[in-house]
């Protein structure tokens, strides 16, 4: 028999998870303002992908807990399985826009969009992997 991880209470409300989704929506709007100047550091090729995949891995976790407790969706699309990395593929959109408004920014990169695909897919795909031993209680649909 698999071992179920304990968590509190509050962890099983839609309401925690989708708040932690808004800061972490907030946090990206912030990073996506601000300029990153020269870095004088070891160079790793493709870091910003890198970047960009592992964020959006997290707010598909965040994202798909959030939609997952929902009791009642206003809008039932959103128990879909796809449902996570569609909305961060706007999310991610949105970011690209959003940069290409700032100065010492670039962006409608579609390689930052497809990593940011990628990362929310893929991490939907890990939240849905391990929701039977964290939240043991709902069914994976």
């Amino acid at each position: 028999m698999p071992r179920v991880l304990k968590l509190p209470a509050f962890s099983r409300k839609a309401s925690f998870w989708l708040s932690c989704f808004a800061i972490w929506f907030l946090t990206l709007w912030y990073l996506s303002s601000i300029a990153f100047g020269p870095q004088k550091t070891i160079s790793v090729r493709h870091l910003d992908k890198i970047a960009h995949f592992g964020y959006f891995f997290g707010g598909a976790g965040l994202l798909a807990a959030g939609l997952h407790f929902l009791s009642r969706p206003t809008w039932p699309p959103l128990k879909h399985p796809f449902a996570t990395p569609i909305i961060l593929l706007l999310v991610g959109a949105l970011d690209e826009w959003h940069q290409s408004w700032h100065p010492l920014r670039s962006g409608l990169d579609p390689l930052d969009l497809a990593a940011d695909f990628v990362g929310a897919l893929v991490g939907t795909l890990v939240f849905r992997a391990l929701q039977p031993r964290v939240f043991p209680s709902l069914p994976v649909e």
